[in-house]
C-alpha cells in the first residue's frame, strides 16, 4: 500500500492541488520518525526540553521542507 496525500487550497501551482510533494514528505517524516522518536524518548529520560526538540523534528522541519520544496 502507498501512501497518497493530496493538499488542495494551495498557491504553489495553478491547479492548486499538490499530490506530490505532501507524499513525499509524508514518506521523509515516517522515516526520520523511525530514527528520531526512539533517540528522543531516550534523550528525553535526561534532558526533557531536548527529547522533546528531537521527537518533534520530524514534524516541524522534515515535513514542512520537503513539502513545500516540491511545487506539485
Amino acid at each position: 500500500m502507498v501512501p497518497i496525500c493530496v493538499q488542495c487550497g494551495t498557491t504553489s501551482n495553478p491547479c492548486r492541488c499538490k499530490v506530490v510533494g505532501p507524499t513525499l514528505g509524508f514518506l521523509a517524516f515516517a522515516a526520520a520518525a523511525v530514527v528520531e522518536w526512539p533517540v528522543g524518548a531516550l534523550v528525553y529520560c535526561f534532558k526533557h526540553m531536548k527529547g522533546r526538540k528531537i521527537m518533534a523534528h520530524p514534524a516541524t522541519v522534515i515535513y514542512p521542507s520537503v513539502t513545500n520544496a516540491i511545487p506539485i
